[in-house]
């Protein structure tokens, strides 16, 4: 005889723990495959902040020859245009990693490309968002947008450059000149306007959302997005909290009043202060190089000619180093960020970087003299060195190494301090650069960017290794519960 059981009735069902449910949610963001659906959006972003902060180097000659006198800025007029994108970053970073954390991922996404708070929006959505297994290839997906933003630039300049040549040679006011310059920086709201839209069709962090908002059936709902690429929101359904620590000044301050806790901050905002010193350095100042070794200076004797020929070699000059050197450092960090990591990626970087400006700076009279291909070929090293190192890991680790109520705040505060890194390499270039007479003493600021990288060295050594470790063992929740 069959013997039929009654249906369960819910309270005789298994209920599952809040706990294992948000193991559960964890363990399907960390089963996802590798997706560009989220990835796209904070590349776009990226892409955009990278174009315009390198137009303003290739529009610096441009808006010098129709608004400067005697068709060139003053080096005050230069120094406030080049580093009014990066004093606005500072501040962005800061305000827009602090908002994240207090209101949330998606609701300041979009909101911050307004006024440059991007970095610790895009690096918290994707870590948070990847699979262990991969989490360091999908942010440097990401981050290497920067790449292709520069180099877009460049050729956007490069095209306006050539359009514009009769106009440019026929009219002495350079009045051409006033339009090609508008025209490249309007180019970058093309993917800005792309980043925005995109960014509004992603959900919020599932982690946001279980360990901040505390809702644990709406972070299971988005953590569907990294599988179907869709997301319900729940509103009809009493919400299930999480037992989180919650975000309060007070427990920021406990927090980061721990050592472990303090030095990968540290660490992190050191080492992306010393790479910016270097990177936007010579990144915005590139023509400083093209100078000094006879690259890009017309020998023409008609003026008009003469600047027509120098805003051409310089976008050419930035598209050669961009392809010769920084395209291929982000993608050799693509390649080798999970299965070597990020801690030896960074030092092998810096120590890199640290020997490419010795040898440029010490032996840059010699080298230039006999033989300036070598020099090139040296500066293109260093770029290589700059992405397949420290420029590419100090946006990846403060993505990772803090705990979800923190991790856009320390992301903003590791990000500004590179930014203030280059603001202050601006003033020590354009107003040291010339010490002596005409790019005399490049030399002598080589070798200080050759001791920022030996300290940044230093620093690298108080940053943890974040390869194969989830984010919640990164902030002590697995491992440590003290610091957690």
């Amino acid at each position: 005889m069959t013997t039929f059981s009654p249906p369960s009735s819910p309270t005789a069902e298994r209920q599952i723990s809040k706990a294992e449910a948000r193991r559960k949610v964890l363990a399907e963001i960390d089963n996802a495959v590798f997706t560009l659906t989220y990835t796209s959006a904070a590349g776009a972003g990226f892409f955009t902040d990278a174009y315009d902060i390198f137009a303003i180097n290739l529009c610096a000659n441009m808006i010098g020859l129709v608004y400067g006198a005697n068709g060139k800025l003053t080096r005050s007029q230069e120094l406030g245009l080049k580093i009014a994108t990066p004093i606005g970053n500072l501040f962005g970073q800061v305000v827009f990693g602090w908002l994240a954390d207090k209101w949330g991922r998606k609701r300041m996404y979009g909101i911050e490309l307004v006024i440059r708070g991007d970095y610790p929006l895009s690096a918290v959505i994707t870590s948070e968002f990847a699979a262990t297994r991969f989490r360091g290839r999908m942010m440097i997906a990401v981050f290497a947008m920067q790449g292709f933003g520069n180099i877009t630039a460049s050729i956007v300049a490069l095209i306006v450059t050539a359009a514009f040549k009769d106009p440019v040679l026929d009219h002495t006011d350079y009045r051409a000149v006033d339009y090609m310059w508008r025209i490249v920086i309007g180019f970058g709201m093309v993917p800005g306007l792309f980043a925005v839209y995109s960014r509004m069709t992603i959900p919020e962090s599932p982690r946001y959302t279980m360990d901040v908002e505390r809702n644990l059936d709406q972070a299971a709902s988005d953590a569907d997005f990294v599988k179907f690429g869709k997301f319900d929101v729940i509103e009809d359904r009493a919400v299930r909290r999480v037992e989180m620590p919650k975000a309060s000044r007070r427990d920021f301050i406990a927090y980061f009043s721990k050592w472990p806790n303090l030095a990968p901050l540290v660490g992190c905002a050191y080492s992306w202060f010393a790479l910016d010193f270097a990177f936007y350095g010579l990144g915005l100042n590139p023509s400083i190089i093209f100078h000094a070794i006879g690259f890009g200076d017309s020998k023409a004797e008609d003026l008009n000619q003469r600047a027509f020929d120098n805003m051409y070699n310089t976008a050419v000059g930035n598209i050669i180093l961009s392809i010769a050197g920084l395209i291929p450092g982000y993608w050799f960090a693509f390649a080798f960020i999970d299965s070597w990591g990020r801690k030896p990626i960074q030092f092998m970087g810096f120590g890199a970087l640290t020997a490419i400006f010795i040898v440029m700076g010490f032996g840059y009279n010699k080298i230039t003299a006999v033989n300036q291909g070598s020099f090139a070929f040296l500066y293109a090293l260093a770029n290589f060195f700059q992405n397949f190192g420290p420029n590419s890991t100090t946006f990846v680790l403060p993505g990772e190494l803090f705990p979800t109520r923190y991790r856009g705040t320390a992301h903003g505060i590791s990000a500004a301090s590179g930014k203030l890194g280059a603001v202050l390499a601006q003033v020590l270039l354009l107003f040291a650069k010339d010490i002596g007479g005409l790019n005399k003493s490049v030399d002598h600021i080589l070798e200080v960017l050759a001791l920022f990288m030996l300290t940044g060295m230093a620093s690298t050594y108080l940053i943890p290794e974040t390869k194969g470790r989830s984010l919640e063992s990164l902030s002590g929740e697995v491992e440590d519960q003290d610091n957690f």
